[in-house]
């Protein structure tokens, strides 16, 4: 048998996002931070092409935000309650890593591997901060996927995409756990 990592696979067992709008100050500090990015960017990338980079999104980064994604909302035809929904994760947030696709012309790695692996640096640096003890919770919305807000709001490339927003901060209150995929269910055998 191999050497089991158990707290690491314990972790991964019950590991928990935590809604954005239960996080609350503090929020990690550079410092503290600085390792958990670390941990995001050791990502299987296929090919070792780096098809992604990370902005950290402070509160008043996050404040600038919010009136461009309200207005963003407006241009877009969104009723009232679908954009004070996609505008308040900047309102209210503290601390937000925003994961952006870059991808990399290559003749040998596809762009939906280079796809996969932005999702992956998501999931990394969510399951990161979650395990130094932060609250953390992977959203994007409408407004992420906007053109004119991430290229002017963000100042992405014509070729970037934001894969996910990260909010990272202090959990107020523990979410009731919710029911997950039956392995049953999910999962085939195969044998030859």
């Amino acid at each position: 048998m191999p050497d089991r990592n158990q707290a690491a696979l314990d972790f991964l067992l019950s590991r928990r996002s935590r809604p954005q709008k239960t996080l609350i100050d503090p929020v990690p500090d550079r410092t503290a931070l600085e390792p958990i990015l670390t941990a995001a960017l050791r990502t299987p990338d296929h090919g070792k092409l780096e098809p992604w980079r990370l902005m950290v999104l402070d509160r008043a980064a996050l404040a600038k935000l919010a009136p461009m994604a309200r207005n963003c909302g407006l241009r877009l035809g969104k009723d009232q309650a679908d954009i004070d929904k996609g505008a308040i994760q900047f309102e209210t947030s503290g601390l937000a890593v925003v994961v952006v696709e870059s991808p990399v012309i290559s003749e040998k790695i596809p762009q939906i591997e280079q796809t996969y692996s932005a999702g992956a640096v998501c999931l990394a640096l969510l399951n990161a901060a979650l395990a130094a003890g932060w609250g953390a919770n992977w959203l994007s919305g409408w407004a992420s996927h906007d053109r004119e807000f991430v290229e002017q709001g963000l100042g992405l490339a014509p070729h970037e995409r934001v894969a996910g927003l990260i909010h990272i901060g202090t959990e107020k209150s523990a979410p009731p756990e919710r029911p997950r995929p039956d392995i049953e269910a999910k999962v085939t055998w195969h044998s030859a």
